[in-house]
């Protein structure tokens, strides 16, 4: 194996990447960014639909840059018979299919996992969609806010008193994506003792109940849901945001020994004594009146002087940043959260790769985001060994 197989931990694996929007194409670009070799196959002339999601820089969408980045785009009518044959000679030599129609597409399309095992039973076929590929709501479209919903997050984000509240990213795609890869890596892994591939089914509302861990724990455990509570925590207290002088910053004390680092530092220590706060659950009953001697003493302090004195005292506290407060502090580079790639059409972009860091791991796979078509006639060339003639006929004909 070369230096730089061994540096990526996917480096060989093919994946054809035929999803579009989030969940799907997340998915394959966490697989990119081990090291496979993801090719997307993409419809002639249109392409996946978030590369019409703005905002564009010079004509690219960022949003399908970020989760496009490092792909080989294969255009390709799947409709046409010529293209579902190309396919399935891609599918031939390929380790990993992602898919994220709605069930039933792909197998009027000729390419479900039934048929395409057939072609190659080594394949690692991924499904993602909204509620899975069997169930009474299988059939049922699904975005992100369908999944937020219906899947048991709504009711306790929000306010009190205000209405249900969606997260405000689309997180329900992003753990999908996240899981699927998941499943196609240990997928991969029994292959090698099998030699055989299998179906990866990921369903959105299956994700969803996951990420609620507080919550199942309540509900499982025979308490009522905590409902909505705003910032604040459905076990431990205080864990909410606060307001000092200048803005807000989050406090967290989740047990004993945290509250009484928190006392020390308010330079409250007779409140140790008092019977209300005397335990987690009692702080949870009395989390108002807790909030009211934390903000007394928080109102002559900016966020800086409060969390100084909070670092000092070992007590878990943060400023509310925005997104662009983080990738901008020392702390995102020194991680190397961004790299900085030279779009051909773009120019200087940021590109956000997987997060985990690998000691393995000390080469960076490709991180350039394609532009439509860009590599379709090199790899059919290369793998299927069409001709520049054949070529130009498939593109004459719409096929590619």
């Amino acid at each position: 194996m070369s230096a730089s197989a061994a540096s990526r931990p996917l480096e060989g694996i093919k994946v054809l990447d035929l999803s579009r929007v989030l969940a799907g194409p997340y998915c394959a670009s966490l697989l990119n960014d081990l090291g496979a070799e993801v090719i997307k196959i993409e419809m002639p002339g249109k392409g996946d639909d978030s590369r019409d999601f703005t905002p564009h820089v010079n004509g690219e969408s960022t949003y399908f840059m970020l989760l496009n980045h490092g792909k080989k785009s294969l255009t390709l009518n799947l409709k046409s018979p010529q293209g579902r044959a190309m396919l399935e000679q891609l599918i031939e030599g390929a380790d990993v299919l992602v898919e994220n129609f709605r069930p039933g597409v792909t197998a009027r399309l000729g390419i479900d996992y039934e048929a395409v095992k057939k072609i190659n039973p080594k394949l690692i076929y991924a499904s993602i969609s909204g509620f899975g590929q069997q169930g009474p709501l299988a059939h049922k479209a699904a975005y992100d806010h369908v999944i937020q919903a219906m899947g048991g997050i709504m009711q306790v984000t929000g306010w009190a008193n205000g209405e249900p509240t969606r997260v405000g990213d689309a997180i329900g795609d992003v753990v999908s994506g996240l899981y699927c890869s998941w499943g196609i890596l240990a997928a991969l892994l029994q292959r090698g003792i099998t030699g055989l591939g299998q179906h990866v089914d990921v369903a959105m509302l299956d994700a969803m109940v996951s990420m609620q861990m507080v919550s199942l724990t309540q509900l499982l455990g025979g308490m009522p849901l905590a409902g909505r509570l705003g910032n604040a925590h459905p076990i431990s207290a205080p864990m909410d945001s606060y307001r000092a002088a200048d803005g807000y910053l989050v406090i967290a004390v989740a047990n004993d020994s945290l509250f009484r680092r928190l006392a020390d530092t308010l330079g409250m220590p007779e409140i140790l004594q008092d019977a209300r706060f005397a335990t987690d659950p009692q702080r949870l009953k009395h989390q108002y009146e807790l909030r009211v001697l934390i903000e007394k003493w928080l109102h002559p302090k900016t966020v800086v002087e409060a969390l100084d004195l909070l670092d000092t005292g070992g007590i878990p506290a943060a400023p509310v940043w925005g997104l662009d407060q983080l990738l901008q502090s020392p702390h995102a580079a020194a991680r190397g959260l961004l790299h900085q790639v030279m779009h051909p059409v773009a120019g200087e972009i940021s590109i956000l790769p997987q997060p985990v860091k690998l000691s393995g791991m000390s080469q960076l796979p490709d991180l350039m985001p394609p532009q439509l078509g860009e590599h379709t006639r090199t790899i059919l060339s290369a793998q299927l060994g069409l001709s520049a003639q054949e070529l130009d006929t498939l593109s004459q004909k719409g096929v590619i």
